[in-house]
């Protein structure tokens, strides 16, 4: 069990969308909000709405993720909860360029193993500590004409299952938050691909945030999964790749017939 009023939360992308829903969400529950986005105008105004500390910057190189936790701490005396929410869809396919692979790995996956380095030796110290990564059903599944984004969404369910894994019974607790479309600017710049596949039971961030914040004031699940249908199509890849694989060649049949149209 996680106290939420009086926690100090870091919330990186709190700009828009999953991660604003969020930062709003914890300060109604009583906790103290850092607010951190890459877009400086976004992080205040979201700061502002729920009386948090902004503090925009770059939430994914290794100097942005050290001035953040340093700033964090300086502002709440201590980090308790930090959610990695911050996340990129760069790179379409074999053609992505490099700097696409790279964005994406640096924001969808370093950004986590970065704050998780100087966050986990304090939270050790104290016996508890809480990280939240978010990393889409994408990491449990793929993504369609999304390569960077599916095989970084993969890494980063597999570092948070690490981090589970490794201090789980020491106190820090991780989860992982799973959805399939959420409304956001990402959603909307994903391409025909993620509005085929997503639109149509696309939830609301708020939504997300509500299972969130109520997820980790349990201390669980590991594995926060807003679509519920998610969990069995997990299952059912895990038990038969094969005819998972012939399923998805279908659903990129009707996305290429659907480009032709």
């Amino acid at each position: 069990m996680t106290v939420l009023a009086g926690a100090g939360v870091v919330v990186t992308g709190g700009g828009a969308g999953i991660g604003a829903a969020l930062a709003r969400r914890f300060a109604a529950a009583g906790a103290r909000v850092v607010v951190n986005d890459l877009d400086p105008d976004a992080c205040h105004a979201v700061a502002a709405d729920i009386d948090a500390v902004a503090l925009p910057g770059d939430a994914a190189t290794e100097a942005g993720v050290a001035a953040l936790v340093s700033g964090a701490r300086a502002a709440l005396g201590e980090v308790d909860i930090y959610c990695a929410n911050a996340g990129v869809g760069a790179g379409v396919g074999l053609d992505a360029p490099e700097e696409a692979w790279e964005q994406s790995w640096d924001v969808n996956v370093m950004a986590h193993v970065r704050a998780a380095r100087l966050l986990t030796p304090a939270w050790l110290a104290r016996g508890r500590g809480h990280l939240v990564t978010t990393v889409s059903a994408a990491g449990l599944l793929t993504m369609l004409d999304a390569s960077a984004y599916a095989v970084t969404k993969h890494a980063a369910y597999a570092f948070a299952e690490w981090m589970a894994i490794t201090y789980g019974a020491k106190g820090i607790t991780v989860q992982a938050i799973c959805p399939r479309g959420v409304r956001t600017a990402l959603l909307d710049a994903s391409g025909p691909a993620a509005r085929l596949l997503l639109d149509d039971d696309a939830v609301e961030p708020e939504h997300v945030a509500d299972m969130v914040v109520d997820a980790v004031a349990a201390g669980a699940p590991f594995l926060i999964l807003p679509h519920p249908d998610v969990a069995p199509m997990y299952a059912g890849r895990a038990a038969d790749p094969d005819r998972w694989l012939t399923g998805m060649r279908k659903l990129q049949a009707r996305l290429d017939r659907a480009r032709q149209d």
